[in-house]
């Protein structure tokens, strides 16, 4: 195919969100049709780019010298292309129920569905400064989602995610003008793109560079000390939480750091360092720290947000081990995690719209009320834990392996994080279950007699999730054959 296929799958979804508020729309349900045509399509030629992959890049803009807005499908953008593309437009079919009970329909779904044009522009991005570009754009259209609902709460944690992700961006920017300064190329090339004659002038100032690079991103990714905002973005409708905590920009952090590290700097470069030990220290402490956290929490879409916080360094941590089957792993969880968190999320969200119900102690006996909504955020919560025949116990036995194949002694210090982490998810998510299946002897059902499952508009997409876990987990091997082959340059 013609490569300005790679900026118009960007461009459409663009253009089309920023029209859903200036058309005079008669119905409703012509304004859904709409929305949902334009994203599936969008997908569909999305997929078909990964099928017939443009063997060149498209430049948009050249500014000067190896300064250009350019657009590239390898492999590694091709896996965060395709996940970005197939959730999608669930996510949009999910969000038209839940929407019913919010206000400012129009302005939600424009910004909603401009984040997957941005989304697809980081993960096709051919060069660091058009990847940090889209980065930015991210913050832009994502935080008039939090603020969506315009409460004070929704405001202030709108203000909080505007500050880290602006803070997070200056350091990775410090990065992007060392980059473009020492780099061979302005593109992305697996193995680093930095001259080799010239990091001798210099090494540890590189590698203090790549550390803030990594926290800069690590925002988005939320890691230690800096993921104050995550939890307080659940404020915002969970259609949007589900994709800030599965998709779109918890998961554009760690494809960018997935970027920098084996793309810009270079794993070799990097392994064996002091600064490869303090990244992959501080991601054991975030996977520890974001479970022990969600095991503390009684808010159901906050105890949600620290678990996601933990899974995402489950992501870091592959990349940091700094070697193919590390960056293999990571892939593998970057891409099965989002289909266990989202369709946990959307659970979650599906039990708030049915009973306006937030905490977790308010959930007794709603298993018998909702059976299929919670037979579904069951399989989620067994997949998170890590049980085999589902697709989170094939991650985290990849990201052991890795850590042991490395031969890095602080790498098995994250298994034993791992192992932690595999504890306290058993008792986050099945206190959950528990409750909901097995409530006290005395419970009075009549409190929650109108309570019902939802419609086919939320259901089909939490199915296609479920059969999405349990395809991954029991046939994972041509997945991550491809996850392989991405980590070795060899696809």
């Amino acid at each position: 195919m013609n490569a300005i296929y790679l900026f118009l799958v960007v461009l459409i979804p663009c253009i089309g969100g920023a029209l859903t508020p200036l058309i005079p729309w008669k119905k409703r349900g012509h304004m859904l049709v709409y929305l949902e045509s334009l994203v599936a399509v969008n997908s569909v030629l999305v997929w078909i780019l990964l099928f017939h992959r443009p063997p060149e890049m498209f430049t948009l803009v050249n500014f000067t010298g190896n300064l250009a807005i350019a657009f590239q499908m390898d492999g590694l953008g091709m896996i965060f292309a395709g996940l970005v593309s197939f959730l999608w437009p669930l996510a949009t079919l999910y969000a038209f129920e839940y929407m019913t009970k919010e206000k400012h329909e129009k302005t939600f779904f424009m910004f909603y569905t401009i984040t997957y044009g941005v989304t697809l522009g980081i993960a096709l991005a051919d060069n660091f400064l058009t990847m940090y570009c889209f980065y930015e754009l991210l913050t832009l259209v994502t935080m008039p989602l939090v603020m969506h609902t315009l409460t004070r709460e929704a405001i202030l944690a709108s203000r909080k995610y505007l500050y880290y992700s602006i803070g997070g961006a200056a350091f990775a920017f410090i990065g992007m003008i060392f980059v473009i300064t020492y780099g061979e190329t302005s593109n992305f090339m697996l193995g680093g793109a930095l001259d080799a004659s010239r990091l001798a002038e210099g090494r540890n100032l590189f590698l203090l560079i790549y550390v803030f690079s990594f926290f800069g991103f690590g925002v988005k990714a939320a890691v230690c000390p800096f993921n104050a905002w995550l939890p307080e973005a659940g404020v915002a409708p969970t259609p949007v939480t589900a994709l800030l905590h599965a998709v779109a920009v918890v998961k554009s952090g760690a494809f960018a750091i997935m970027r920098l590290t084996f793309y810009c700097f270079g794993a070799d470069f990097l392994r064996g360092t002091w600064a490869q030990y303090l990244v992959m220290a501080v991601t054991m402490v975030t996977i520890v720290y974001g479970c022990g956290m969600a095991l503390r929490e009684t808010h159901l879409k906050r105890r949600l947000a620290f678990s996601t916080i933990s899974n995402l360094s489950y992501i870091l941590f592959g990349v940091t081990i700094m070697t193919p089957f590390g960056l293999t792993a990571a892939l593998c969880h970057m891409v099965f995690h989002a289909f266990m968190k989202i369709c946990s999320f959307f659970c979650a969200g599906a039990i708030m719209h049915q009973t306006n119900r937030h905490y977790i102690h308010q959930l007794d006996g709603m298993a018998r009320k909702m059976p299929k909504v919670f037979a579904m955020f069951a399989v989620s919560a067994f997949a998170l834990m890590g049980v085999p025949g589902l697709c989170g116990f094939i991650s985290k036995w990849n990201l052991a392996e890795a850590a042991i194949a490395s031969g890095n002694r602080l790498a098995y210090f994250g298994i034993g994080a791992l192992l932690i982490s595999a504890l306290l998810t058993a008792m986050y998510m099945l206190s959950i279950v528990i409750r909901a299946y097995f409530p006290k002897a005395d419970f009075d059902y009549g409190t929650i007699a109108d309570v019902k499952d939802p419609s086919w508009m939320m259901l089909a997409p939490l199915a296609i999730f479920v059969i999405g876990m349990i395809g991954f987990g029991v046939c994972s091997v041509p997945f991550t054959e491809l996850f392989a082959a991405v980590a070795q340059g060899s696809f």
